[in-house]
């Protein structure tokens, strides 16, 4: 299989990257303005360069030059223009802007202008599901119209990670631009929820926390104290099913001692891995209160969510365990980005078979 090339935007510590690369592609550059996220890139050895800046401040210029291509021939565009404008909390924080309003929305404006410059064969833009919803429809309708006006045929679907084999219900908004007219299409779920059986039709059930973290939780790791959980609710979080949250305390789920009030808290308050589903969207944030936490009652460790993530073991993240956490919860799973990214691979390759047929016929 012939690598294609890419450059990657907001890479983060590379989770999209690895499995881009899995999936047959020749990361030429990565552009990321964290310090640790980048010597996590050269750490693993992700991208040929590495750029540590601000996409404000590197011109499409530099992004060819540092990827030895001339506009028009890059084959894939990548990255995921940080979320924040887009996501749940902007429903709770009124206060704040959203969308395009925000100012932080200036990485979308500058993902579309280098996806101008560079005019790549195909593009991919991976952000939270919010982005989707009608209250930002005037950010995606910028993204829809300028990759129009370019002349990709655009696709965009919601995806829910856990349903390509990772374990994890993760929803993120992915988009698929083509150039020339020809069209991506999505690759089949392969998983699905076993309880729901009609769903599990020709699919494979769900991956749960417990099949990818067992091995993982020795009789060692259960005494751990270095990973508390909970805070001053501590006492409570033991008592939560695994599986559950901080609803189960409450009156309106037939708590004889209600210790909160129903949905007066965030949903990932006290919530707790259950070894037989798949985990909930990891967060960016390492939190004692927010989880979701180990069913042993325990804040998870950069180990277990690496694995969650579909990281390899061995790979390598950079900085303090803060730092790493943040990493790792901002990334696109690798073996999400393999999935999509073959598909893309796939495409472009049917395309330039068809160009070169066309062609020999015009010849002949």
């Amino acid at each position: 299989m012939q690598p294609l090339s890419t450059v990657s935007l907001f890479s983060g510590c590379g989770g999209l990257d690895l499995g881009l690369r899995w999936a047959g592609f020749d990361v030429r550059v990565c552009l990321e303005m964290s310090e640790d996220a980048c010597a996590s890139l050269n750490a693993n050895k992700l991208g040929h360069r590495v750029i540590h800046e601000r996409i404000e401040n590197i011109s499409s210029e530099q992004l060819l030059d540092a990827a030895q291509v001339q506009p028009g021939e890059l084959d894939l565009l990548a990255g995921g223009p940080p979320c924040p404008p887009y996501s749940k909390s902007r429903f709770y924080r009124k206060e704040k802007p959203r969308a395009l309003d925000d100012p932080t929305s200036d990485t979308l404006i500058n993902y579309l202008r280098v996806l101008r410059d560079l005019h790549p064969r195909a593009f991919l833009i991976e952000n939270v599901a919010g982005m989707a919803f009608k209250v930002h429809a005037e950010a995606l309708n910028l993204i829809l119209q300028t990759a129009e006006e370019l002349g990709y045929s655009v696709t965009y679907r919601v995806v829910n990670a856990a349903n390509y084999g990772i374990p994890q219900m993760r929803e993120r908004l992915l988009i698929v631009g083509v150039r020339s007219g020809y069209k991506f299409q999505f690759p089949d779920e392969t998983h699905g929820e076993f309880e729901k059986q009609l769903s599990l039709v020709g699919k494979l059930p769900w991956v749960t926390t417990g099949e990818v973290l067992n091995d993982l939780d020795t009789d060692e790791a259960a005494d751990d104290t270095g990973h508390f959980a909970g805070g001053q609710f501590n006492s409570l979080l033991k008592q939560i099913p695994p599986g559950d949250n901080y609803l189960f305390f409450t009156a309106k789920r037939g708590h004889p001692d209600p210790q909160f009030e129903w949905r007066k808290r965030y949903w990932s308050f006290l919530l707790k891995l259950s070894p037989e589903k798949p985990s909930w969207t990891i967060q960016a944030r390492r939190s004692n209160n927010m989880g979701p936490f180990h069913w042993r009652n325990r804040i998870l460790r950069i180990e277990e969510i690496k694995r969650i993530q579909t990281f390899p073991d061995d790979f390598v993240l950079e900085g303090n365990v803060e730092s790493a956490w943040r990493q790792v919860g901002n990334a696109v799973p690798p073996k999400l980005a393999y999935v999509i990214g073959a598909r893309i691979h796939e495409t472009l390759q049917m395309y330039e078979s068809q160009v070169q047929d066309e062609s020999s016929l015009v010849e002949a």
